[in-house]
């Protein structure tokens, strides 16, 4: 008998033991404003490969309001450092805000601005990068990624999938769609064709690859 996929998504994400009450409070208030904001599923991967790989550094591509950056603070160790981008100007300011109420660690630097521009300007160290903006882009963030990220360190990538339109002809996909569906389609392939990079594809939130750099 088939399973219903949307059905066992919502019994895997039922057994999550959840957040912190001001991250569900966040992540609440994002839905409503209709900002977007990683899964529930993909929050509990997240926490896990915090927990397995206990990153030093973090870097992480796509702020938005900043519960990502914030679920990166509260569930990573005392040491940990986070650096987020981002370049949309209406979300910096809750970003901001959001980080001064709860980045009680004093864990996140919030860098403004375009990640292409700002990516060219960081020095290597990262052990860890969550990759979370805008899709057409990951393919042209990926060199500038992999230059900062340590050997040995984890590329997170999310919303790989598109919703299962990452199967689908070009031609299936609603035109104004198409350009992010080649750029991630090759995006894709590259990060997993790459002796540079061992990548898995989760079928997790949106779809999120993991990928550990080599060398």
């Amino acid at each position: 008998m088939a399973i219903d996929p949307e059905r066992m998504r919502d019994f895997i994400c039922a057994m999550d033991k959840g957040n912190k009450d001001y991250l569900d409070e966040l992540e609440k208030e994002a839905i409503k404003d209709d900002v977007p904001i990683i899964r529930k599923d993909m929050q509990s991967l997240l926490k896990f490969l915090l927990a397995l790989t206990h990153p030093v550094n973090i870097l992480e591509v796509g702020t938005a309001t900043g519960f990502s950056a914030l679920l990166m603070a509260e569930y990573s160790d005392d040491d940990t450092r986070i650096t987020t981008i981002e370049k949309y100007e209406k979300r910096i300011p809750v970003a901001k805000e959001h980080f001064d109420l709860w980045d009680k660690g004093n864990k996140i630097t919030l860098l403004e601005g375009d990640a292409s521009d700002i990516l060219k300007e960081l020095d290597e160290g990262y052990d860890f990068v969550f990759m979370d903006a805008a899709k057409g882009q990951y393919e042209n963030f990926l060199p500038h990624v992999m230059r900062v990220l340590k050997k040995g360190g984890l590329l997170v990538t999310d919303n790989v999938l598109q919703d299962g339109d990452i199967v689908q002809s070009r031609f299936a996909v609603t035109r104004r769609n198409r350009t992010i569906h080649a750029r991630m389609r090759e995006y894709i392939y590259d990060i997993t064709h790459t002796d540079d990079l061992q990548t898995v594809i989760l079928n997790t939130g949106d779809g999120v690859t993991l990928s550990v750099k080599m060398r």
